[in-house]
């Protein structure tokens, strides 16, 4: 797999300029060979949550079928998030992923809602976890905050996933936490993550870039600076069931043993 992210300055409720950032950078993913582009988080609007409903769309229509013309167009798998509407009426920040035909194969909706960012005051949490099969190998979708918990790794390692991509809004003062979870995830899961994440200001907050690519073992494939750019990398998919033969962690686990009570001793019951 042959893989670009799209890290771009996402301008605040200006869909049609992030738009055309967007369609600059699939051209430009094309050109280099890209099987596969990953935009950002909210990349449409960035976190214009407050005006969700003039933004938010079903997942067949507006920006989502926008791109899928765009993944079309270019011959390119595109996913990224952005604000949808649910049938229930509800808004939510969703990752789709469109094949290089512009089919729509996948959608996941961010479960975990970040509090510092006001998600919980406007959004609805998804409540499923997404993987998809593709002609690399199975992939997971994730979204930003998601990155802090672990247990939907995991969960998508055990499913089979040999990928996780990560649309995300990361930042500043917390670089460090995320290149530091980027390597945590990918090692203790053993596989690849694709992280892309935005650059430039919005509402006071920095965002930090790094757009990254990680392997199975921890090492760092690719990783942005704190400007706008596109980066594209090539993925060897087989290097995670050499790892995962190497340290055989899966066949290792006690899930039995996870599931019990936490014992805590105290002086009182040595």
């Amino acid at each position: 797999m042959r893989i670009s992210l799209a890290q771009m300055d996402v301008h605040l409720a200006q869909p049609a300029a992030n738009f055309a950032t967007a369609a600059r950078m699939a051209a430009a993913a094309e050109a280099a060979g890209a099987d596969v582009l990953v935009l950002p988080e909210l990349w449409s609007t960035g976190y214009d949550l407050e005006n969700a409903a003039a933004y938010a769309v079903e997942v067949t229509s507006g920006i989502f079928a926008e791109t899928a013309v765009l993944a079309r167009q270019h011959h390119l798998h595109i996913a990224g998030s952005c604000l949808s509407r649910g049938a229930d009426g509800n808004f939510r920040n969703t990752a789709a992923w469109f094949d290089d035909n512009g089919r729509l194969l996948a959608t996941y909706s961010k479960i975990h809602l970040f509090q510092l960012m006001d998600e919980h005051q406007f959004l609805t949490a998804g409540d499923n976890l997404t993987a998809l099969d593709t002609a690399w190998g199975r992939v997971g979708l994730a979204v930003c905050y998601d990155l802090r918990f672990p247990e939907l790794f995991r969960q998508y390692a055990l499913a089979g996933c040999v990928l996780t991509i990560l649309p995300a809004e990361w930042p500043h003062p917390r670089l460090a936490h995320w290149q530091t979870l980027l390597k945590a995830r990918a090692i203790e899961n053993q596989m690849f993550i694709a992280a892309c994440n935005r650059v430039g200001q919005s509402k006071g907050a920095d965002f930090c870039g790094h757009s990254a690519v990680i392997d199975p073992w921890g090492e760092i494939l690719l990783e942005g600076d704190e400007s706008e750019t596109l980066l594209t990398v090539e993925l060897d998919l087989e290097r995670v069931t050499a790892v995962r033969r190497t340290i055989p962690i899966f066949k290792d686990r006690r899930p039995a043993i996870y599931e019990q009570s936490v014992v805590v001793s105290s002086k009182e019951n040595l």
